[in-house]
């Protein structure tokens, strides 16, 4: 079974904007992704991930509830296809709250694929 990437969380202000005025972007209608390279790429070097949601999404159910179903699709896609070395953020828009899930899930592999972050799942040896 492959090992799945570690992944670590922004949680600072100063690393959210560090994303957003040097990397790069690509917005989904249930989603927007921003990247940033974090340093050398390494296989050990873990994915950092950071979630937001602004007003701009409605009131506070709302907005807690998109950055649910954002951590609940990064849980399912990140791990497997994300490129190792990379800050990324996922922001959410005013239709990800009522999007279907399953069209989020592709919105963020679209994302990273429209980015050059993308990569194929590892098979895993076993049955």
């Amino acid at each position: 079974m492959p090992v799945a990437k570690p992944i670590a969380r922004l949680t600072r202000r100063a690393e959210f904007l560090k994303v957003a005025a040097a990397g790069r972007r690509w917005a989904a209608p249930g989603l927007v992704l921003q990247v940033l390279r974090s340093g050398v790429v390494a296989s050990g070097k873990p994915i950092r991930l950071g979630f937001t949601a602004s007003r701009k999404v409605g009131i506070a159910v709302l907005r807690n509830r998109a950055r649910r179903r954002l951590r609940a699709a990064a849980a399912e896609v990140m791990p497997r296809h994300a490129a190792p070395g990379h800050d990324y953020v996922l922001i959410a828009r005013a239709a990800t709250p009522s999007r279907p899930y399953s069209a989020l899930v592709e919105d963020l592999c679209t994302a990273l694929r429209r980015l050059g972050v993308y990569q194929e799942a590892v098979p895993s040896d076993g049955p």
